[in-house]
């Protein structure tokens, strides 16, 4: 729901009720990923995709009816020889999406998420999708890392299960992982019945670049795009600074050892964090390998020739890195496309990124078989996913 927060907020803030349907679940090529959001406004303005287009027409029509009569649906869209066609959902994948109205009446915590949210701080809204009582689908909790909203309540339903929910959300809001979970109907853990949608809202990962040269100014350029927040560092002012780097959201100069540590230290390197080490120099990139493959990121790669790699294993194992830490390492860095210039090297290196994040093979499409979306199962090494 994040990019139409601001039109469903508008519509909030002016009093009106809005048909918003949620991809919630997810399998096979489905186009979209669990979180997405079409929002279906007072005068029939539809906003955002739930599926890219396969779907938007029936989800349109539910949106329009559930705005209605206020009642939430949980609509699973797939392809069979029947309904294929009728719905437009021909890629082959399957989704569940949840409809429901919105308005200040249903959702009177959606200017604080949606404050939350803008800022950066970390929220989850935790949405009741199925439950044997009808009366409690649709019931939301919002919870944050260090507290629950109205968690003695009985804002699902009873405490217990506010309690259950809030726990397992605040855990996926530290990962920054949107899921449906299952619960007893009272928030049991190992029963059945009821189903409950999290959305994290967490801040966007990290990217840090390292190394303030053209390259980097095309990592940089690619992982915002992509949907990092971008920290590029050097210890060089004369290169680091904004005027090369317009599209970091921070330029750093600091001996690039000294500022990961830093930041390790001060608790704002998490698992999602990805690390691209550009410097291709010894005296950087070996202090800064050496730390950097000891901390539990998503991704580590370093810049150089096969020489140069080799190089900087030695160093580093001279240093006392681990073959375990060493095995972690992306060098040289990126994906095999034939790269040559910043930018052609820039989309390799977020081509890698991507492939580890999801566990793609890093082929092309037309030369294998099977589901072209992946669930996120790693090929066997131990990076661990963004």
């Amino acid at each position: 729901m994040r990019e139409v927060m601001d039109e469903l907020l508008a519509w909030w803030r002016a009093g009106e009720s809005v048909g918003v349907g949620t991809v919630v679940a997810t399998w096979q090529s489905s186009p979209r990923p669990a979180g997405a959001s079409m929002l279906v406004g007072p005068g029939g303005e539809a906003v955002g995709s739930v599926s890219g287009g396969c779907v938007e027409g029936a989800v349109y029509e539910l949106a329009q009816q559930v705005a209605a009569d206020a009642t939430p649906v949980l609509q699973r869209y797939g392809v069979s020889d029947d309904d294929a066609f009728a719905v437009g959902l021909t890629c082959g994948g399957i989704l569940d999406v949840f409809v429901e109205k919105v308005d200040r009446e249903s959702f009177p915590q959606l200017a604080d998420v949606a404050a939350d949210v803008g800022a950066g701080r970390p929220v989850a809204v935790c949405t009741v999708l199925e439950h044997p009582d009808p009366a409690r689908v649709g019931r939301r909790l919002v919870v944050r890392p260090d507290d629950v909203t109205d968690a003695t309540d009985g804002t699902l339903g009873s405490a217990r299960a506010d309690a259950a929910v809030g726990d397992d959300a605040r855990g996926l809001l530290a990962a920054g992982r949107t899921e449906t979970l299952t619960f007893g109907p009272e928030g049991e853990r190992r029963g059945e019945g009821m189903r409950v949608f999290v959305a994290s809202y967490a801040p966007k990962p990290r990217m840090l670049v390292f190394g303030a040269i053209d390259f980097a100014a095309a990592v940089a350029r690619v992982g915002s795009f992509l949907g990092y927040r971008v920290t590029v560092c050097d210890a060089r002012p004369v290169f680091a600074t904004r005027t090369r780097f317009p599209d970091a959201d921070e330029v750093v100069v600091d001996w690039p050892h000294r500022y990961l540590t830093g930041e390790a230290e001060g608790g704002r390197i998490d698992e999602r964090t990805v690390l691209a080490v550009l410097t291709h120099d010894p005296k950087f990139d070996v202090p800064l390998l050496e730390v950097a493959l000891r901390l539990p990121v998503a991704y580590v790669g370093a810049m150089g020739s096969r020489r140069t790699h080799e190089d900087r294993l030695a160093r580093l194992r001279e240093v006392g890195v681990a073959e375990v830490d060493l095995d972690r390492l992306s060098s040289p860095i990126g994906l095999d496309l034939g790269a040559r210039t910043p930018e052609e090297t820039a989309v390799s290196i977020a081509a890698e990124i991507i492939q580890l994040r999801w566990g793609g093979q890093g082929r092309r499409l037309a030369d294998v078989g099977g589901p072209i979306h992946h669930t996120g199962a790693r090929p066997d090494r131990s990076v661990r996913p963004v």
